[in-house]
Order: structure tokens, then sequence, then C-alpha cells
């Protein structure tokens, strides 16, 4: 059974805001108790929080859908509905949020870091918020918003110092678990290991992380072995152990040729040039592995490498190794700036930016995007004539109407509010000035009883199109 998962795509719901209430107090002696409707809760958000107890990304592997609660609607009496419960997933530390196309959203390296992965809908307006002088009892409220939805993946990148990568069956497992208190499994056949293993080593005064990556063998960085899964393991370290094997016991491997393989894939994966490099001769223990060694180290030193020859069975030179990676470590901790708080960036929008754009399409169509009327859409209560009204008047206000006039757009041409998909469209009439001095009876608004040149000419063409169409059916040329 898995154990160890690095990436998963998840897929979370954020929670959707409550209904406004439309209520009119009623009361003995008060006939005109006024609007009374509360207002709907706000839609639980999803957040991703840093947890250091967390090393895995296996409970979403098993559960990849998430949703947090809904907001409650507003009841009568002036009483707000709850606010739904936002939704807390921990992950590890190290973890990267991307998604789908593969776009970094957020790379979460910190405990308690967080990152708000689906935003939760604002809870609907009731009656009694929406009340003014000029429409002192509405009979309609605002509905609640709809929560995000988000289709993300979470990729775990290991956050170690040290990382230990080499052919399989190298040592690298054996190495981590003399340095370390880590037990990984440790077997004599490639691809023992099959998760990275992480290892904490005290040398001194200096702590550090130290990890090994699994498979790598020619052609991981395009996916061969288990190379591709676990490159991504090695980019936080500080230094880069090609742990070569001198005991190897095949003919056509030498640990030269082996360093050379592993580099040419870290260069094919890239992001890891500037990364300081030690090479560590394995199993010096065996009479062999010495002789190799021997052979091999002017070659190694002449390139600019550090070299230790260890063995991780009679624990030769894992002392003088420890340190010099807590040496490297700790140069690389002081070369980093100073972690600084986080600022909290306010970008105001422009005092002119209305907000929206109107567009003409190739089917004659306008089509207005924007965040506030994209949003008053989604309230609206297109079942109510009266909030049907009360949007017009807010995209009138807004200037949608004069925007529609600047690019051309006549009584009864087609207006489409909203992406393609998923898309209001009307038949635009520029009389929509008025507000509730116009409304009759609550709930109803005669703007909406006028009629609509557009699409009477629209049905006269048709009727037009249909009676030649059966003309033509019906004549006989041999008559």
């Amino acid at each position: 059974m898995t154990t160890f998962v690095d990436r998963v795509e998840l897929h979370v719901a954020a929670g959707n805001g409550g209904h406004g209430c439309a209520s009119v107090h009623r009361e003995k002696f008060k006939p005109l108790g006024g609007p009374d409707g509360g207002n709907g809760g706000r839609g639980g958000d999803v957040i991703l929080v840093v947890d250091q107890s967390v090393t895995t990304l296996l409970d979403y592997h098993h559960s990849p859908h998430r949703k947090a609660t809904n907001g409650k609607p507003g009841e009568g009496g002036n009483r707000s509905g709850k606010d739904g419960t936002d939704l807390v997933l921990p992950v590890p530390d190290g973890t990267v949020v991307l998604d789908r196309r593969g776009n970094v959203l957020a790379d979460l390296v910190g405990e308690g870091t967080t990152f708000v992965a689906a935003q939760g809908g604002r809870g609907g307006l009731g009656n009694a918020a929406l009340s003014s002088a000029r429409r002192k009892a509405p009979g309609f409220a605002l509905l609640g918003e709809p929560g995000d939805l988000q289709e993300i993946v979470l990729e775990l990148k290991t956050v170690a110092d040290v990382a230990l990568v080499g052919y399989p069956s190298a040592g690298k497992s054996s190495l981590i678990s003399v340095l370390s208190a880590a037990k990984p499994k440790i077997a004599d056949y490639p691809f023992t290991t099959l998760v990275p293993n992480l290892g904490v080593v005290t040398a001194g005064s200096t702590v550090y992380t130290i990890a090994d990556v699994p498979g790598l063998i020619p052609g991981a960085s395009q996916g061969k072995g288990l190379g591709l899964e676990f490159l991504r393991h090695v980019e936080r370290c500080s230094v880069l152990v090609h742990v070569l094997d001198t005991a190897t016991l095949e003919s056509e491997r030498d640990p030269l040729s082996d360093l050379d393989v592993i580099e040419a894939e870290l260069k094919e994966y890239g992001g890891l040039d500037n990364r300081p490099r030690i090479v560590v001769l394995n199993k010096v223990d065996i009479p062999d592995g010495q002789d190799l060694a021997d052979m091999i180290r002017p070659d190694l030193e002449a390139r600019g490498l550090r070299v230790f020859e260890v063995s991780a069975v009679s624990r030769q030179g894992l002392k003088e190794l420890s340190f010099a990676l807590a040496g490297i470590v700790a140069e690389a901790r002081a070369a980093k700036p100073k972690q600084e708080a986080t600022r909290i960036v306010i970008r105001p929008k422009a005092v002119d930016d209305a907000g929206f754009t109107v567009t003409l399409e190739d089917d004659g169509m306008y089509r207005v995007r924007g965040e506030k009327p994209e949003r008053w859409v989604r309230q609206t209560d297109f079942n109510n004539d009266e909030a049907v009204g009360y949007l017009a008047d807010r995209l009138n206000r807004l200037g949608v109407e004069d925007e529609l006039l600047k690019a051309g757009a006549r009584s009864g041409d087609g207006v489409a509010i909203g992406p393609e998909d998923n898309a209001v469209v009307f038949d635009w009439e520029p009389s929509m000035s008025a507000g509730a001095e116009m409304l009759g009876r609550r709930g109803e608004d005669h703007r909406l009883e006028e009629s609509r040149p557009a699409a009477q000419r629209r049905r006269d063409k048709q009727a037009e199109r249909d009676e030649a169409q059966q003309e033509y059916e019906g004549f006989d040329p041999f008559a």
C-alpha cells in the first residue's frame, strides 16, 4: 500500500453564501413595521496551512474532493444567517500549489504559512439592508454567491539541506541510516528505495536535514525510472552529494561515468547549476573498492570536487563527511537574506476605474465583463421583477448604460453579462434611469412589461422567412 505521496490533484469547493431574507415586520398596532429581513451568512473558505507534523499528501490522494460548509440564509426579525465554517487543510512544509496548467499559485514554506485555495461566496443582503429613502419596503432580497470551485495540484518538494544523489544501490540509504536516525529499507537490488528518505544530522552545533533521492538512472529527466518523480526534492537543498559505488558488480559501469550520467540528468532537469557538490566514494571497506577509490580520486580532485572516502558498514570517514556538510550548510544559511515579516500590500483601484468592459462581438451581441456586474447578476433573483429592476438601476448607476451608448448599442440590441458559458442575455432598453418611483406593487417592475423592439423585429423577420419557405415548398413548376 502506498504510504508516501508527493503529488495529488485536489478538487476544492468553497461554501456558498446564504440567501438574504425578504420579510416585513408584523406586530399588533404597528401596521407599518417595515422590512426586517436579515442578511445571509458568508460561505466557508478552503485554506491550506503548513503543518510540520504532516509529511505526506496521502490523505488527499485517497480523498481528493474537499468542500467547506455553506452560509445559512437570513431570517426575519433582522437575524443574519451564520457564516460557514472554513475548511483548513494541513499540508507538509515545502508544498507547492499549482493550477491545472502548471502555473505556480503559492509556495508554502514555513510553519503556519497559509493560502486560500477557494474563496467562500458572499451572503446576500436582506431587504432590511436594501431599504432606502427611495425604496422603503423592498419586496426582494439578494441571493448568496456561489463559492469558488478550484482544481489545484499539490506538489511536495522536500525541505532538506543536503541531497544524496546517485545510481540505485550506490549506498545512499545505508549512508543516511548511519548519519541520522532514519531507518530506510535497505537491500542489495536496484530500486530498493521507492520514496525519498529524510533524516536529521547533528554535527557540532549545526543541525541539518539530509535526504536521499531514489531512482536516478540515464534518462531520468525524461521520465525513465523514478527520477522524474523525485528530482523535485533536490530543488531546495543547499548542497548535492554524489554517492559513487566503488564496488559495483556491473562491468560496464565505473564511478566516473556514473558521475557524468547523474550530472547530465541534473543539468537536463535544470536549476541546480549553482549548488555546491561533494563526491562520496562509498564501500571502501571492500578491498577492490578501496583500490578503485585510490585510482579515481586524483581525477575527481582535478575537476575541483571535494572527495570523501566512506563506508557505511565500518563507519569510516563518516565524521569528517558530516562536519564538512555542516560547514557548507552553515555558510548557505548565513548567506541567505534575513526573513522579514510579510508585508500587507494594499493596491487601491484607480479612481476612474469603472471595473467593467463593454465589447461588441461578431454576432452583434454586446458583452459586459467585470467583477461588479457579474456579481450583481449572480445575486439577482430573476423570478422577482422588482429584483430585476433593482439590478437595472445598479447597472445604470455604475455607468453600464453610458458605455453601451458609446459602443453604439441601440434600443433592443442583445446584451450579455458574464462569460460565454454562463451569461445572462437580455434585450437592452436605455430607459432604465428611474428608481423606486416607477415601481408598482411589491415584487413587480412595469419596465419589464414594455415591448422589446429588437425581439419584435426578429420575430417579424422569422415570420417572413417561414412564409417564403412555405411558398417555395408549394410551388409547382409544371403546373
